[in-house]
């Protein structure tokens, strides 16, 4: 062997021995931090059957989708890239009750293949006539909370919150919980007219 091609050989192990020494790690992964507005209501008092209070955070207007019905209202969250779609059907003008509650059941439950769990919890408040059901959905669905609320003889409304990204339920577990608050607000204050 030639004195070149040992000085070099000594060289490429003293470099490996060196930079193998240092520990390296990968950084973990992060996620933006969300800046949480405090908490604030205003009442909803539109021409519809119905009022509620909603996030002072938040843009309500009527839902302007093609298909869209009197009453229907999106209450936009623009800074969570969310939004919660409400509808509202007079009982037995196109629907009987029990059609308009498996209507909501079914749409809850389209998120089964998504969804690693979905709760059901009964709303019972007889003294404001409000009744109805809250769906609470786990994993990865478009949907994560719905509810219904009726009084069961005239009104029904549905309410439904969806991101506007694609759901990644462990990135937005902490704006997910704080939009739950808001709408738990807006059943307890929700009244029929």
């Amino acid at each position: 062997m030639r004195l070149g091609a040992i000085f070099y050989l000594i060289l490429a192990t003293a470099i490996l021995s060196v930079s193998c020494t240092e520990n390296y790690s990968p950084k973990p992964r992060g996620f933006f931090r969300i800046e949480l507005p405090k908490k604030s209501y205003q009442r909803y008092q539109g021409p519809c059957p119905f009022s509620f209070d909603y996030p002072s955070y938040s843009v309500i207007g009527p839902d302007k989708s093609e298909n869209a019905e009197p009453c229907w209202q999106n209450i936009n969250l623009p800074q969570f890239n969310a939004t919660i779609h409400i509808s509202y059907h007079p009982v037995g003008s196109k629907k009987t009750l029990d059609e308009l509650s498996e209507d909501s059941r079914t749409f809850a439950f389209k998120h089964t293949s998504k969804a690693t769990s979905i709760d059901e919890a009964r709303i019972n408040n007889p003294g404001k006539r409000v009744y109805g059901v809250y769906y609470t959905i786990e994993g990865n669905a478009a949907s994560f909370a719905q509810f219904y609320l009726t009084d069961s003889t005239r009104h029904y409304l549905r309410a439904a919150l969806y991101f506007n990204e694609e759901p990644r339920a462990d990135s937005i577990k902490p704006v997910l919980s704080f939009l739950k608050k808001d709408m738990d607000v807006m059943i307890r204050s929700f009244q029929w007219k």
